[in-house]
This record gives C-alpha cells, sequence and structure tokens, in this order.
C-alpha cells in the first residue's frame, strides 16, 4: 500500500472531546437521515398498486381457424382391395383437409370505462374470435377497432353493461434509468400475474422505423404481450411487447413501447380506425464526422437529404443535401429521431424547418402529408455532356451513355458518372463504393463529366475543404460519401 504524506500550511486547532463527540453524534444523524430517505424512493410492497390497477389489466384469448393440409393423397392402384377403404377415408375428412381451431394467449389493459382495450398488434393478428377475461372475473367477446403493424399497437372494444375499470397514460419521456416500475399479464398462461423491476435503459430501438422502447427487468415472458408497464403512481408508461432471450423465458431483458409512442397511435386508431402519421418525403441519412467537414458544418447533427421525391418537401423547397438541424422548434440530433417526429405530428400541419444549405441556415414552412398515402418518387437527374473517362480519387469513372443506361438497368433520364472500377486500397473502396454505383453529385452540385468532378475537387480544396461530398446511387437507392481530398 502506498503511504501517502498530509502536509498543512496552518497549525491544526485543538479540539476537545465533547466537541469532537458532539461532531460525530451530528454526522452520525445526518447520515441515517439520509439513509433513511433513501430507503423511502424504495417501495416496501407493491401490493396497494397492483391492487389498485388490476381489475384493469385484462387476458386475451384468441381463436384462429386453420386448416390443415395432411400431404399428398396416397396412389392407391386400381383394383386394390384398398381401394374402396382409402376413398372411404378421404371422403370422411374432406380430401385430406380439416380444419382445426388454434388458440393463442396474451395480455391487455383497459383505457376508457366504456370498454376500449389496448394490446400487441401480434396477439391478435389473423384471430376470428378475441375474448377478454378480467380479473374480477367474467368474460366478454371483442372486436377489432384497428391495428399499426409499425409498433405493434392493437386497440380493441368491449362491450359491457357497467362502466369498467381503466387506467390511465403517463409520461414515459418522465421516466429516468433506475426508476421502478411493474409489469402486469399473463405470463405463460398462468393467469394474472404481477412483476417487478426497475427501468433499465430508454430509447431502445428494435427494428421498426417508429420504435421507442422502455428497456426493464421486471420479468416479462410469453404470454405477457400486450400488458401494460406502470410507474409508481399506476400510470402505463409502457406496452409490454418483446424480450430479449436465448431460451424464450425472461433473462431480465424486456422491452416496452413506450406511451409517448402508443398514446398516440391508439387515438389514432380510436379516431380514424387507422393510423395517420405525417410524411414530410425525403430521403435521408445521418451526419458523419467527414460529412460534417465536407459541408462545414461545427457539429456532427442532423438528417442529411439524400432525396426529394414529389411530395411536402419538395413544394417547400427541401434540396438534396440540405442538413436538416430542427423540426417544428426542437432539434434534430439524427434522422432516428426526425422520424419519429414526423410521423408522431398530426397530417396537415404546417411545420418549420431549418436546414443548413451552402454554409448558411434557412427557415422552411413544410405542411405535412400522410405517410401511408405518400408514393415513392425519384426526381428527375441534371444533363451530361459527351462521354469522358477518367480515374479520381481511386475511382475509374465514365460519363453515362445509353449502353450503360441498359447494361445498368437506368431510365433514360438517368444521368451522373458511372464508376467502372474501384481501387481496392483506397478509401472509396472502403467506404463502399463499388462498380455500377453511379455518382450524380460531388460537393452539392450536379456531376455529369469526369471535367465536372475534377472542377468540384479543385473548389473543395480553394474553400479549404479537406473532403468532398458524394451523391453516389445504387439501385435507385441515393446516399453520401465523403472522400479526403488529401491523397488524391
Amino acid at each position: 500500500m502506498q503511504a501517502i504524506a498530509i502536509s498543512h500550511t496552518r497549525p491544526i486547532p485543538r479540539v476537545s472531546f465533547a466537541a469532537a463527540w458532539a461532531l460525530m453524534l451530528a454526522f452520525a444523524l445526518i447520515l441515517a437521515q439520509t439513509l433513511s430517505a433513501a430507503a423511502q424512493t424504495r417501495p416496501n410492497t407493491f401490493a396497494e398498486l397492483a391492487e389498485e390497477v388490476s381489475p384493469s389489466v385484462v387476458n386475451i384469448t384468441t381463436s384462429t381457424t386453420v386448416s390443415t393440409a395432411t400431404g399428398p393423397n396416397p396412389v392407391v392402384p386400381e383394383g386394390s382391395p384398398f381401394e374402396d377403404f382409402f376413398r372411404d377415408f378421404l371422403d370422411r375428412n374432406e380430401n385430406g383437409q380439416r380444419p382445426r381451431r388454434s388458440q393463442a394467449l396474451g395480455s391487455g389493459f383497459v383505457i376508457s370505462e366504456d370498454g376500449f382495450i389496448v394490446t400487441n398488434n401480434h396477439v391478435i393478428q389473423g384471430a376470428d374470435e378475441i375474448l377478454i377475461e378480467f380479473f374480477e372475473g367474467g368474460e366478454l367477446e371483442a372486436q377489432v377497432i384497428g391495428t399499426d403493424p409499425n409498433t405493434d399497437l392493437a386497440l380493441l372494444k368491449v362491450e359491457s353493461d357497467r362502466p369498467l375499470a381503466f387506467v390511465p397514460w403517463g409520461e414515459s419521456d418522465d421516466a429516468r434509468v433506475g426508476d421502478w416500475v411493474m409489469a402486469m399479464g399473463n405470463p405463460l398462461g398462468q393467469g394474472f400475474s404481477v412483476s417487478a423491476g426497475i427501468v433499465s435503459a430508454r430509447g431502445r430501438a428494435l427494428s421498426g422505423t417508429y420504435d421507442d422502447y422502455i428497456q426493464t427487468d421486471a420479468a416479462i415472458n410469453r404470454g405477457n404481450s400486450g400488458g401494460p408497464l406502470f410507474n409508481m403512481d399506476g400510470e402505463v408508461i409502457g406496452v409490454n411487447t418483446a424480450i430479449l432471450s436465448p431460451n424464450g423465458g425472461s433473462i431480465g431483458i424486456g422491452f416496452a413501447m413506450s406511451s409517448r409512442v402508443a398514446q398516440n397511435v391508439i387515438a389514432q386508431l380510436e379516431e380514424f380506425g387507422e393510423t395517420r402519421r405525417g410524411w414530410l418525403g425525403v430521403r435521408i441519412q445521418d451526419v458523419s464526422d467527414d460529412v460534417a467537414e465536407a459541408l462545414g458544418l461545427e457539429t456532427t447533427a442532423g438528417a442529411l437529404v439524400t432525396d426529394v421525391p414529389e411530395g411536402p418537401a419538395l413544394e417547400a423547397g427541401i434540396e438534396s443535401g440540405d442538413v436538416i438541424l430542427s423540426f417544428d422548434g426542437a432539434d434534430v440530433t439524427d434522422t432516428r429521431e426526425l422520424v419519429r417526429r414526423v410521423g408522431n405530428t398530426e397530417v396537415g400541419k404546417a411545420v418549420r424547418i431549418v436546414v443548413f444549405r451552402e454554409g448558411e441556415t434557412q427557415t422552411l414552412l413544410v405542411t405535412l402529408g400522410r405517410r401511408e398515402d405518400a408514393e415513392r418518387a425519384i426526381p428527375a437527374s441534371a444533363p451530361a455532356d459527351e462521354p469522358v473517362t477518367g480515374d479520381v480519387l481511386g475511382l475509374s469513372l465514365s460519363a453515362m451513355t445509353d449502353d450503360l443506361r441498359a447494361q445498368l438497368g437506368l431510365g433514360d433520364g438517368a444521368e451522373g458518372l458511372v464508376v467502372q472500377d474501384v481501387a481496392e486500397d483506397s478509401e472509396a473502396f472502403d467506404k463502399g463504393l463499388r462498380a455500377g454505383d453511379l455518382i450524380t453529385e460531388a460537393g452539392q452540385e450536379p456531376v455529369a463529366t469526369v471535367a465536372d468532378l475534377e472542377e468540384r475537387i479543385e473548389a473543395a480544396r480553394d474553400a479549404g475543404r479537406k473532403s468532398l461530398l458524394l451523391l453516389v446511387r445504387r439501385g435507385g437507392d441515393p446516399r453520401f460519401v465523403a472522400l479526403s481530398l488529401e491523397t488524391s
């Protein structure tokens, strides 16, 4: 153990034994009060909360008619003694196909006294019959009001002679990592069950565009799907949806769709029977460090527009190469955040968008369309000059020709520089450029010849840029790639 010497510039005053003892008692009292306050934040029991919310949590049983084929019919030689036997057998079993009933179990919760119930879409998908079992007894048949596969949410409705107990939505954005939560549902078909844990993480994405999951270590198993995740105020802050597990059982990694997303989706399903998400009409990618440098951005943030098809963004003046920094008054950190914000904004709303373009910011007013009605479109490209080939930035390039359009399966209006080859020791190869790619812009200007590209390179160097931004298309899908100019 290393010894540490302590020196003092002033002499330490003497303290009497009584004063020292009083100081120690005061410190002990403060420590005890602090520990007591910390202990009070941890609930001694979840019993009161469970009793309060249990009447609003339901078990869901679905039934589906499934036609089961037994395979090809047996071939029996004509005149065989088994011919009549097999004919009678197949007739009795409708040519080898007998429908059967398949059942599935899940969970849900009541959100209004008139019988609206929230669950997961995968719990009721394809069901012919949906039965709701209540904690206090009794069953009611439910009808599907609407579903949203993108967030795996569904809204059901039951008709009851009496008002039903229901639970309110809570603010998932207020949930902190480490906060206590309680999950309820029907795990593994065992009936009503309660588990507790903490918020392990927030803002998790699994696979969907609009994902915003709360991760929790509260035990969630098959059958818990669609059940509520409560905060300590008895408010629903998440809809239990998925688990991460190597064996199908809970290992303490569960995911609940946040109430911030769920509440908006369910409100749309209740009002319209379907979702109506906002649509901006741009293709985007995240801003990397080298892309930010190439554009002259001070920070690596925002959403870089790679394409602007026909739609609200084009009408508002948004251009390919713009970086969206702010949407409807909120900063945009990356593409995922922008997609969620746009999708959660009402259709037809006029929003202000701040974009970074050619070293300056501009504010544009965009009236959002509806995502579900959007049609994919690709804008026209710039015209090309006479074909010229050359090697630049580790790329062997050729201007567009009719033969190249045919070889690459491009439309008659496709223009730009075709990548014929990529040096394997080049930065371009490391960043994914390959033969057959089409470069349509460099430095946010159209390029149709190698000379155009060389001009863009010189202009970037004159401006003090260390890299050049290329707009590359592959199979019609655009993306931006920044290539260094220091070694070209």
